[in-house]
């Protein structure tokens, strides 16, 4: 697999022509990033260094899908709907609500000839960029797409600035797979930074103590990579929080964490009393991998003082997390997960191959999808 990042490519006088970072597909309002946009202009015909991909499937965000069907009571045919009306009218796929997006997996169709991703016509990739920054058409009416999950298939066209990434599409594993992973796999690349460090601080430190990590919502695909890279970075103990009994059955019988606990990611002091019960004393790292608001105060009380906490989910309240820490006076850092660490590509997929409980995991996901 190849990951391709761009440069920044052009030069001062092509911004608002063909600015390597999409200035000129932006429609409204003026002077935005296309992701902060309203409406970007979907065109088909590229720039020199732009890249159009005919679009198979789309992968929804968690998030943004759990709005829409909860929106509209499971009614695929209106979420559907919903969609499509996004797209049209936005040139994009962002959900108003959440302001989330998702990925793509499709060919490239036409690369421009000053292109910096370095991609051919033919090739087969995943977009790791959000669509809420991706020019978009929808040309099926998502016909094969019935609204009941995220991967959705597709027929249609995007395109790609200089400054996107890409990866191509490894051979080895199916396609529907590869994009459920890639949609999550700056997640692991984070965690794993962030637990290595604490564990090579501990060392020049002669701290003989380990590494504990809670990951709530660790049963999910960002949560079930988050826990496999935790241990591969060298977490002495982990805990995977789970809401429900089910959960809780398929997490442990996948073996990625030390201890598996039940509670409401919602519950702060729930949270925070299983937390602290599984790993004796509470984590020094927590990753909040749910797709739910209302879980930031409980991932803060659940950390230990100097710990971090990793919030990794488009429905979380950057306010609520820093007043709740403020509140709780809690020492923590808190660091967003923006989607992009470098290598988190190659990682994610590394641990799927190699890890049985994981990919047993995401196969049970797309398998009830």
């Amino acid at each position: 697999m190849r990951v391709l990042v761009g440069a920044s490519g052009g030069g001062e006088g092509e911004v608002g022509v063909t600015s390597p970072v999409g200035l000129h597909r932006v429609v409204e309002p003026a002077g935005v990033l296309p992701q902060a946009a309203w409406r970007l202009d979907a065109d088909p015909r590229i720039a020199p260094n732009e890249v159009r991909i005919r679009v198979e499937r789309l992968n929804l965000d968690a998030a943004s899908f759990r709005q829409l069907a909860q929106k509209h009571g499971g009614d695929g045919e209106k979420v559907r709907a919903e969609v499509l009306e996004i797209v049209s009218a936005r040139g994009k796929m962002q959900n108003p609500v959440t302001g989330s997006g998702g990925m793509l997996i499709g060919t490239v169709e036409e690369a421009g000839r000053r292109s910096p991703l370095g991609l051919a016509v033919g090739d087969r990739v995943a977009t790791l960029v959000s669509l809420t920054l991706t020019p978009l058409a929808i040309l099926d009416g998502l016909a094969r797409w019935d609204g009941r999950s995220e991967q959705v298939p597709c027929d249609g066209y995007a395109i790609l600035f200089a400054r996107s990434i890409a990866a191509v599409l490894p051979a080895d594993l199916h396609p529907e797979l590869a994009l459920a992973v890639l949609d999550v796999c700056g997640a692991p690349a984070l965690t794993a930074r962030v637990v290595a460090e604490q564990v090579a601080g501990r060392e020049r430190t002669g701290d003989g103590s380990p590494v504990t990590v809670a990951v709530i919502g660790g049963a999910g695909k960002s949560g079930s990579l988050s826990l496999a890279a935790a241990r591969r970075a060298g977490a002495g103990r982990t805990v995977g929080v789970v809401p429900v009994a089910a959960e809780r059955d398929a997490l442990v019988a996948a073996g990625l964490a030390s201890v598996v606990a039940l509670a409401d990611a919602r519950d702060p002091v729930g949270v925070s009393a299983a937390v602290t019960t599984a790993l004796g004393g509470p984590a020094d790292v927590t990753v909040v991998c749910v797709d739910v608001p209302g879980c930031e105060h409980g991932a803060v009380l659940a950390t230990a003082d100097g710990g971090t906490v990793i919030f990794f989910s488009m429905a979380t309240s950057f306010a609520a997390a820093a007043l709740g820490a403020e509140g709780l006076a809690a020492d923590v850092t808190m660091l967003v997960g923006n989607g992009y660490v470098p290598g988190h590509a190659e990682l994610a997929l590394g641990l799927v191959r190699s890890e049985p409980g994981v990919r047993g995991l995401f196969a049970s996901r797309l398998a009830a999808d």
